[in-house]
């Protein structure tokens, strides 16, 4: 794949798991500059999570902790995110979208508002959710409710 200039990826990024590792490396190699909206906490409240959200500012240094790891810190602008969209569906700098198959529809969504804007609508980039030991997906919510841990190992049978 030919590297885009920049793309875009959004998310809570709450329980950092395997399945936000596996979309953020994807819009690493995707793009050379990648914007990552962070859900900001009021967002969070409004987006009604069966769980509990840590705030941002730990869910930020986590974010950013992984991305020191893996030396693509300095390739990322990380922004708080206050819609679904934020920078997607005013930038005319994106070229890209990075979305997980759970969240492949809001793209679409994303392209329409682009359009109608008048923007070039944005390449979109698909991956598939990571699973589980027992091949169901990976999330947050599974952590929370002890099932499996941010690896995807079950804890409980």
């Amino acid at each position: 794949m030919k590297k885009l200039e920049n793309v875009a990826v959004g998310g809570t990024f709450d329980e950092f798991h395997r399945g936000h590792q596996a979309l953020l490396k994807m819009a690493f190699e995707a793009g050379n500059h990648v914007f990552i909206g962070l859900c900001s906490d009021d967002f969070v409240k409004k987006l009604g999570k069966p769980h509990k959200i840590a705030p941002y500012e730990e869910r930020l240094e986590e974010l950013k902790s992984f991305l020191r790891r893996q030396g693509v810190l300095d390739r990322a602008e990380i922004l708080p995110l206050h819609d679904p969209y934020g920078v997607t569906v005013s930038s005319n700098r994106l070229d890209g979208l990075v979305m997980s198959r759970e969240t492949e529809a809001r793209a679409y969504e994303i392209n329409e508002k682009r359009r109608a804007k008048g923007l070039k609508p944005l390449k979109i980039i698909v991956i598939e959710m990571v699973l589980a030991e027992n091949g169901v997906s990976i999330s947050t919510t599974r952590i929370q409710r002890k099932e499996i841990n941010r690896d995807g190992r079950l804890l409980k049978t």
